[in-house]
């Protein structure tokens, strides 16, 4: 089965529509995941997680984005969308591919 967890910080806008995107994704993929939603309170845990930003996705522990870093904090997140623009938001493609490949 695959494991789905959601990282995030309060003080990112846009963590509650990605979980609402991951969750319609999920569901349009017929994939029954339990969600692990973890808040990121603190360097400590973040660096202890390995948490690059809010909003993360990890499928089976692997990072819905190919192309992240390795600098680990409380912080936002930015994506590079499949056209080259930056988001705060992974696109559902980027989700759909990630759900694909780890299923």
């Amino acid at each position: 089965m695959l494991r789905v967890t959601f990282q995030y910080i309060d003080d990112c806008p846009s963590h509650e529509q990605a979980l609402a995107r991951l969750r319609k994704i999920l569901n349009e993929e017929a994939v029954g995941a339990k969600i692990d939603i973890i808040k990121i309170e603190s360097d400590e845990q973040a660096k202890r997680l390995r948490f690059v930003g809010s909003p993360t996705i990890l499928l089976n522990d692997v990072d819905i984005d190919p192309q992240v870093n390795d600098h680990y904090g409380v912080a936002c997140r930015a994506y590079q969308l499949e056209d080259g623009r930056i988001s705060p938001l992974p696109s559902e493609e980027m989700i759909r591919r990630a759900i694909r490949r780890e299923s």
